[in-house]
């Protein structure tokens, strides 16, 4: 009889996206369609913690001092927007290519973000608590949504909140993000998603309320082809936001 595998991680995946490390920070790559929505993703998660934490949207440290996750944080999209917002961020992913190519981005940029090669469950094990983990377009990507949520849950200090973006599991998704996307598009490489992995918003609910998590937030990242922009909006037939509280007294 063996024990629980060490990581949730799909080992595939790691590798595909290790493959782009050099590309992060190239906004006519591979990861064009993140610098798109980056400005979107940023004011959602800015909004969210200074919602959670009390904190002055139009100040322009208006994260001072609060601790982020973010896991699977690639090349840093995210991480250093946030840090230049005062927060202290910790980025990690489990490709030692991909952190590299952060660190180096990072430094250039002089923007102070601490990047580690680590899995959530080795930061998780090792006691780490933080006022908000993020995780972005990354829960499409595990095997096991609720094992791998059960196993970050751990990492919300009291009175934390999760930040996740996602897609969900309609023909509508299918056909957008990976039929548009990927194949006709050509917005993202091809293979970037598996469909049986999107996650319906009530299925998330119910994994993250098993995590010990309360959802206080769901909004949909919409794509305007018209005036092609991206905004947020209602409707998560494709790609939304979710955010969740671990209570003060759990």
């Amino acid at each position: 009889m063996t024990g629980a595998p060490d990581t949730t991680l799909d080992p595939e995946e790691v590798a595909r996206f290790a493959r782009l490390a050099g590309q992060w920070w190239d906004g006519n790559g591979p990861f064009r369609q993140l610098h798109r929505i980056n400005p979107v993703r940023l004011t959602y998660i800015r909004d969210q913690l200074c919602q959670a934490f009390g904190r002055d949207l139009t100040a322009a440290a208006s994260l001072a001092g609060l601790s982020v996750l973010d896991i699977g944080c690639g090349g840093g999209l995210v991480s250093e927007p946030l840090a230049r917002l005062g927060a202290e961020v910790t980025g990690i992913d489990p490709a030692p290519e991909t952190i590299e190519a952060a660190k180096a981005h990072a430094q250039g940029a002089r923007v102070d973000v601490t990047y580690k090669v680590a899995t959530a469950e080795e930061v998780a094990g090792a006691g780490a608590r933080f006022d908000t983990v993020l995780l972005l377009e990354v829960v499409e990507h595990v095997p096991d949504v609720p094992a791998f949520l059960a196993r970050v849950a751990p990492l919300l200090k009291p009175g934390g909140i999760m930040i996740l973006s996602t897609l969900n599991r309609t023909l509508k998704a299918y056909a957008l993000a990976i039929i548009g996307a990927e194949f006709i598009l050509r917005w993202l490489p091809v293979g970037t998603h598996l469909w049986q992995r999107f996650v319906k918003p009530e299925e998330l609910e119910a994994a993250l309320r098993i995590a010990g998590l309360t959802l206080t937030d769901t909004r949909g990242l919409l794509y305007d082809p018209l005036a092609d922009e991206w905004h947020l909006g209602q409707d998560t037939d494709v790609n939304y936001f979710a955010t969740a509280a671990r209570l003060p007294s759990t």
